[in-house]
């Protein structure tokens, strides 16, 4: 079965919590923080102890957890309650090259283009969002071939998992765009019937 298609002959077998990891220096400040491996801050910290608290009050049990292997995101999963998560290379952040530590209002000022997206750029020695989505793709096939049923929990950052949730129902990366993600929440991808779809977006866990 193709990363992207929509159908799943396993229809119900996996659910995947994405988590954003808690906020960071940079990320408080809107700025692009792609391979720099930001550690959290402390309201980084506290947002990756409640989720913890949120999840542990579900009483769930899940089959399998991966983390990608950026500090922040290895950070929030410990302080949730996975240590130890194994790392998964393709959940890491969008390479933005050029643009790594910059912000969309500094770029626009800079560049005189009050329409400036990075979604949209032309992103010197780093990825497109074709290339994020490929490896968005990889990373669905990875979970689903690794993981076993049940819910398989992810630790990973906020471009990266919108895009992964785009390629999750069939659409195209760019409709990552539309999909706003906090840092320190929960969003819950499944199946109705044989299709996948998403339970849930964007939600804290308090």
């Amino acid at each position: 079965m193709a990363a992207g298609s929509t159908r799943n002959p396993e229809s119900g077998a996996r659910r995947l919590w994405l988590v954003r990891h808690g906020e960071t220096d940079w990320s408080a400040t809107g700025r692009h923080t792609g391979s720099t491996d930001q550690p959290l801050n402390e309201r980084g910290r506290e947002q990756a102890r409640k989720l913890g608290d949120g999840l542990a009050s579900l009483n769930l049990d899940f089959s399998a957890v991966w983390t990608s292997p950026l500090l922040r995101a290895r950070e929030t999963a410990e302080l949730a309650g996975f240590p130890g998560a194994p790392m998964l290379d393709d959940l890491r952040e969008w390479d933005y090259g050029e643009y790594e530590g910059t912000r969309t209002s500094d770029v626009r000022r800079e560049e005189h283009n009050p329409d400036w997206l990075i979604w949209t750029a032309a992103i010197r020695h780093g990825e497109t969002v074709r290339n994020v989505a490929d490896r968005a793709d990889a990373a669905i096939a990875a979970l689903m071939n690794a993981s076993p049923p049940g819910n398989v929990i992810v630790f990973s950052h906020g471009h990266f998992l919108r895009i992964l949730t785009a390629r999750w129902t069939g659409a195209p990366g760019s409709l990552g765009q539309h999909l706003e993600l906090d840092t320190g929440t929960v969003s819950i991808l499944g199946h109705e019937h044989e299709y996948r779809v998403i339970n849930r977006w964007n939600a804290p866990l308090t």
